[in-house]
């Protein structure tokens, strides 16, 4: 029986990395905060949402980074680098978060309240390593959301990790509870992506 892909899979085989973009194409900021704002569905450890955000549009800043990202043609080419950053003090926002919660009706206060308390103790108290390696998980959770809107919405992107975080940090005068985790760059491509192969199945699935 033959299958027809669905949007959603047309739309995950299309995503490639591209690193060729079409020099000059601007992205209107509403459409990468509307972007950013549907990728915010996706979902993070205790619903703390540490992901940050420094998108960087400014053709003397993509320059800047350019030298900081190892000299990588796309920085300075494409339209907008989508920095995602993680927030080591996310707990801080937990009231906020399960109040809003609690007024949209998602939960009772009872809930919220406990959820409050408990995420301010647990993550309040973990030391950084581990908070590191939370927000690190959740980043790439919600980066795979930008690319695949972005591509649904007729742009290419790249995520990349091959830069200086600590140089990034300065440059771009990050918080010290601020951590830089991924660049993504968006725009259209100028050539098209490889194509790459996978695994297959029986290398890769197990069921028990």
């Amino acid at each position: 029986m033959i299958q027809t892909q669905t949007k959603l899979e047309e739309i995950i085989h299309a995503r490639k990395s591209v690193r060729k973009y079409k020099e000059g194409v601007v992205i209107p900021r509403e459409k990468l905060e509307h972007l950013l704002k549907q990728a915010t569905s996706a979902p993070s450890s205790s619903n703390m949402q540490p992901w940050r955000f420094l998108v960087i549009d400014d053709a003397q800043a993509k320059k800047q980074l350019r030298s900081i990202a190892n000299n990588q043609e796309q920085v300075e080419t494409s339209s907008a680098i989508i920095a995602v950053l993680g927030d080591l003090t996310m707990y801080e926002k937990a009231e906020q978060i399960y109040n809003a919660n609690f007024e949209n009706g998602y939960m009772s206060r009872e809930i919220a309240d406990h959820m409050i308390k408990s995420s301010v103790a647990l993550y309040g108290g973990l030391p950084e390593p581990i908070l590191k390696n939370i927000i690190h998980f959740d980043a790439g959770l919600i980066s795979m959301q930008i690319m695949l809107l972005a591509k649904d919405m007729g742009y290419d992107t790249v995520p990349m990790g091959g830069f200086d975080k600590v140089k990034f940090a300065e440059e771009f005068n990050l918080p010290n509870h601020e951590v830089p985790i991924l660049l993504i760059a968006m725009g259209e491509a100028a050539a098209p992506a490889y194509g790459s192969s996978r695994l297959p199945m029986e290398q890769i699935v197990r069921f028990v």
